[in-house]
């Protein structure tokens, strides 16, 4: 779907579009001391939860509608847009009877269809910005659907948070960026703004500059992070958030890129580099032809010996031998985790369609 976007979240300047406040509005105090704290440093958009959807009943859900006046004075004494999350109609229609300049769909909307449409619809006739943030689970057709959900509603202003994504298994993060889904949402339309949400990404404060630095350097429009004045005591996320003076910090420390130079000697040297890099990819891909081959003839030969496809203690050896390989080679586990496991699974693909030729073959005679 072709879209005609406009964004208020591209700056002309080339620095980032920075969001930010606390996870939840706890009080009226909290939410205006974050606030003027924040429209000193000269932010870009102020945001706070209003409804909190949590995964377990019990937990702090947010103060409801009240909320709204409280961001309202953020607006008239600050001079802020300011910029919730709505999930429902009721929250679509409550936000915008307060002024709230922007709005943004979390990612236990965006990963229901039926939720996205609702919202969308309550929508209609007003082009209010819109950010929605990718589904907990990596699914980038979902993403994409949501986003055109919402632009078919009349919406013209639209970006993306990538808020990183569920995962299990160890890890550093809370969500796992998975940063090759909002590249990839980049390519297929690269008018659209896209936000880091570190904070969620991360789920502590220790390792928020690296994911916002990650973010700046691969072009990304902006940051959004929850910001508390005292991140201790918050009612919500605590462990994420940092304080005004840290974010500060945060936000001073971040190296902005330039997205291309016209310096020829730069440009000439990454061409070659680049060159090299479609040499070795060439040689990947006639080696992955290779090895599918070889697959073809196991799966010949276990089928004349009726052995099944998936031999477990086999794929266990090769990820844990290989894994451990790439480790030398400086490649992360997770990386290798992920080519291994897709290598694999187009093994068992060939395989599986020599081993049921002739079924196949059978079925679609007449």
């Amino acid at each position: 779907m072709e879209m005609n976007l406009k964004s208020m979240f591209k700056k002309a300047d080339g620095k980032p579009f920075v969001i930010a406040g606390p996870c939840s509005a706890e009080s009226e105090e909290q939410v205006m001391t974050a606030a003027k704290a924040l429209a000193a440093q000269g932010i870009d958009c102020f945001r706070s939860g209003i409804w909190k959807p949590r995964t377990r009943p019990g937990s702090f859900e947010g103060v409801g509608r009240v909320g709204l006046k409280w961001m309202k004075r953020v607006k008239q004494e600050t001079g802020l847009p300011v910029t919730v999350e709505v999930a429902k109609r009721d929250h679509v229609f409550d936000a915008l009877k307060h002024g709230i300049d922007v709005l943004w769909l979390g990612a236990r909307t965006t990963v229901n269809p039926f939720s996205v449409q609702e919202v969308a619809d309550a929508l209609e006739g007003v082009d209010v910005p819109v950010l929605i943030k990718n589904p907990i689970n990596p699914d980038l057709k979902l993403w994409i659907g949501a986003i055109e959900r919402i632009y078919k509603a009349g919406i013209t202003q639209i970006g993306v948070i990538h808020r990183g994504f569920s995962y299990h298994g160890e890890t550093k993060y809370r969500n796992v960026p998975r940063w090759q889904l909002p590249i990839e949402l980049k390519r297929r339309f690269p008018d659209l703004a896209i936000i880091n949400d570190n904070s969620h990404i991360c789920g502590r404060r220790d390792i928020l500059l690296d994911v916002a630095q990650k973010a700046m350097d691969l072009d990304f429009d902006g940051i959004m992070t929850e910001v508390h004045p005292t991140p201790d005591d918050a009612w919500s996320d605590a462990a994420q958030q940092i304080t005004p003076d840290q974010f500060k910090d945060l936000v001073d420390s971040l190296v902005l890129r330039e997205p291309t130079t016209d310096d020829i000697e730069f440009l000439e040297h990454i061409e070659h580099l680049r060159g090299e890099i479609d040499e070795i990819d060439n040689e990947l891909i006639n080696l992955l032809g290779r090895r599918m081959q070889l697959a073809e003839g196991i799966g010949e030969y276990k089928k004349r010996n009726n052995i099944s496809i998936l031999q477990p203690s086999r794929w266990s050896e090769i990820l844990e031998s290989a894994t451990a390989k790439g480790k030398i080679k400086g490649l992360s586990e997770e990386f290798m985790a992920v080519m291994l496991k897709a290598i694999h699974q187009e093994s068992i693909n060939h395989q599986a369609k020599v081993m049921n030729a002739e079924d196949v073959e059978r079925l679609m005679k007449p």
